[in-house]
């Protein structure tokens, strides 16, 4: 059982094995699909060069040691070797979340500072909403989202960076920050909604995806709506995806809106 009791700090070996084990993840998995996302090749030495697992290590390092500054010098520093802000995000922040919620998970990091860490991510976030927007300009079009998490959900960040590439896409997306306590029944009942996009992060939250999935189908104006999920849960748990009645999920942002876009488009030319 998890508790909110600060543990003592794992020991100096203890987190150099643990970064070298992460860059070592980093190196071999998230480069190389990150640098597919992004559309930069099969060839991850460019992405690689723009955010190293050193990189990687020494701004998670900054985070658990509540050095700010720091994290904001190498961000900076990331800009100025050339990184954009998408890669910003998907190949700093992303990793450094799931991080954290891998240290909470082995309990070698407590929940309260999780949250406050994950806190200032939601907050760089937001800092650099606007330089992403600008990076890549989208006319706006019909499309409208609706992002929605179960009410007791703490952690928000991965849903609130999801509606961060839907709205610089030209969506318009319904929910605010995380989405957390929404009714989506009610929402898509009341305003036609291209896509529903839940997010879960724990196991006991599947009852509540799946009642709220057919409440969602049952209720919506739009009799073509498309319904994908994600979270936490999915992305430890590939195989739980066979229960839930979702149109398509995903593991990534710039995945999750070329899927939705391909789905929405071909409902719509279907009707």
């Amino acid at each position: 059982m998890r508790s909110d009791v600060p543990r003592p700090r794992p020991s100096a070996v203890q987190r150099e094995r643990d970064m070298a084990c992460l860059a070592q993840a980093i190196d071999v998995d998230v480069i190389p699909r990150l640098a597919r996302r992004l559309g930069l090749g099969n060839d991850p030495s460019v992405v690689g060069r723009l955010v190293t697992p050193s990189d990687l290590a020494t701004f998670l390092d900054a985070l658990l040691a509540g050095r700010l500054a720091d994290g904001e010098t190498l961000m900076a520093q990331l800009r100025a070797r050339g990184a954009s802000v998408e890669v910003v995000y998907l190949g700093l922040f992303m990793p450094t979340a799931r991080r954290l919620g891998e240290l909470w998970s082995d309990d070698r990091v407590d929940f309260a500072a999780v949250t406050v860490m994950l806190g200032h991510l939601q907050r760089w976030l937001r800092e650099l909403s606007s330089a992403f927007s600008a990076e890549r300009q989208a006319a706006p079009h019909a499309h409208r989202a609706l992002f929605v998490q179960a009410a007791g959900e703490q952690h928000s960040f991965g849903l609130s960076m999801l509606a961060e590439f839907f709205r610089r896409a030209g969506w318009d997306v319904l929910g605010g920050i995380g989405g957390a306590g929404l009714d989506a029944s009610e929402r898509v009942r009341r305003e036609s909604v291209d896509l529903v996009g839940f997010s879960v992060g724990s196991e006991p939250q599947l009852p509540w995806l799946l009642r709220h999935i057919e409440q969602v189908r049952a209720a919506s104006l739009n009799r073509r709506i498309v319904v994908m999920v994600g979270g936490p849960l999915f992305d430890q748990h590939p195989e739980l995806l066979a229960g839930v009645p979702a149109d398509a999920s995903s593991t990534s942002a710039p995945d999750a809106l070329r899927l939705a876009e391909a789905l929405v488009a071909e409902r719509q030319s279907a009707a």
